[in-house]
């Protein structure tokens, strides 16, 4: 991002460095890293936080793992601990931030601004806890550490880049991380939220989350004078006319038993009032659970595009231009069920029944499906951690209201408990899949 590490950010990176006997405590290390964001792409000072954690604890680490298309190295951090014969489980955490002005009002919010991998000048927030996920990785690697009486096997710690980006776990795999790090046998995550309680977990046995597809357009037309619009063909008013009709590709294409999404995040065009601009660019992200469910919104978004042409008599060297985004795409995330009921089973021995609950599917993303490869051949288990205050969920509840949640400027995880729900719940979890 180019911002410079405060003393603040100096000082965490030092500690996180200290001798095992002189740890920083994993509330300080939180603090730290959530005031000190770092947006996708550019996760520099937070790898290195946690490789010199992982480090501390015994991991043999590597950073700057992880290569994207332009060839630009990514920041994965890698850890492996063997300890004898046994399966290899990988336990991933992602680490990026949001391109948001956090609106939290605590005394360690961020007030970092930074640039985008595409230009664009932000704030920037950990709006999605990713601070918290890397923390935890860090708990989790001191408790699996100090617990090598009780496992098995060999312990792959990744933290991830550029989840928000969807181009993170792509980047680690184009760099040969199987390759150079073994492959793994299992593959376990978790994100925190604020729909369940500090304290309790929440896991979907099957499909968990959407798969996504990033989708960019270019509505082309001919601009003028905006007061004689008659002499152009005004792109922005194409650009409307289609997104607008986008919304009937999910509900008048699509299954209705297949959940699917198609939401034009980004349109920007014109520098006037007065100016008809010559196109608009269109973001769009999309969501599905099948494959034809992915076909059906991509053959409409091209074939709507085409058609807002036709209609406004434009040649076709001035029809849409659509770009499928693949960097920008994963699969639905699929929870394997034999591998998570198992995960099931010891987060209830662990947390306690009433603490743990079963999941219907939801629309977010996750790039993390990527690392089970193509069809589905690393079993794959994550679950979703309670975040939230238990008293302000209850009295949110009672109102028929919704706590600030993931992609929010006042989103902020009760730290401590969701920390040490989460250290203990994937050591569990961990420490059984490594018999």
């Amino acid at each position: 991002m180019g911002v410079k590490m405060t003393a603040a950010a100096a000082a965490l990176c030092l500690a996180a460095a200290a001798p095992a006997h002189a740890q920083a405590p994993l509330i300080d290390i939180y603090k730290g890293i959530h005031a000190h964001p770092e947006l996708s792409h550019f996760e520099k000072d937070t790898s290195a936080i946690l490789a010199r954690e992982l480090r501390a604890a015994g991991y043999e680490t590597t950073e700057r793992v992880g290569v994207y298309p332009d060839g630009s190295q990514a920041y994965g951090v890698v850890g492996v601990l063997k300890n004898g014969k046994g399966p290899t489980l990988m336990v991933r955490a992602d680490m990026d931030a949001l391109p948001i002005l956090e609106d939290t009002g605590v005394d360690y919010a961020s007030h970092v601004r930074g640039r985008t991998y595409a230009g664009q000048e932000t704030a920037v927030m950990h709006a999605c806890g990713h601070d918290i996920h890397t923390t935890i990785l860090i708990g989790v690697a001191r408790a699996m550490a100090a617990s090598k009486s009780h496992w098995h096997g060999t312990l792959m710690l990744v933290g991830q880049p550029s989840e928000e980006t969807v181009d993170g776990a792509r980047a680690m795999l184009a760099d040969h991380l199987y390759e150079r790090f073994g492959r793994p046998d299992r593959i376990v995550g978790l994100h925190d939220g604020s729909d369940t309680a500090a304290g309790a977990v929440a896991l979907v046995i099957g499909p968990s989350q959407a798969g996504t597809t990033s989708v960019d357009i270019t509505v082309r037309g001919v601009g003028g004078h905006g007061a004689e619009p008659e002499a152009g063909r005004d792109p922005i008013v194409l650009a409307a006319e289609l997104i607008t009709q986008l919304q009937t590709i999910v509900s008048r294409e699509e299954d209705p038993t297949d959940p699917a999404v198609v939401t034009v995040g980004s349109i920007h065009g014109g520098t006037k009032r007065n100016i008809i601009p010559d196109e608009v660019k269109l973001q769009l992200t999309t969501r599905y659970f099948s494959d034809a469910g992915r076909d059906v919104i991509l053959n409409g978004i091209r074939q709507m595009a085409a058609g807002i042409a036709v209609s406004a008599g434009l040649p076709p060297d001035k029809a849409p231009i659509v770009t499928i985004v693949n960097s920008e795409s994963a699969p639905p995330t699929y929870n394997d069920p034999a591998q998570s009921l198992k995960v099931k089973d010891i987060l209830v021995k662990t947390l306690g029944a009433d603490h743990v609950t079963l999941e219907k599917p939801v629309m977010p993303s996750e790039d993390v499906g990527v690392f089970g490869l193509e069809g589905r051949q690393i079993p794959l288990t994550y679950f979703f951690l309670g975040a939230a205050n238990p008293d302000a969920l209850k009295a949110a509840k009672a109102n028929h209201v919704s706590l600030p949640g993931p992609h929010t400027s006042k989103f902020l995880p009760d730290a401590a408990p969701t920390i040490a729900t989460g250290v203990k719940a994937m050591t569990a979890v961990a420490q059984g899949l490594l018999q």
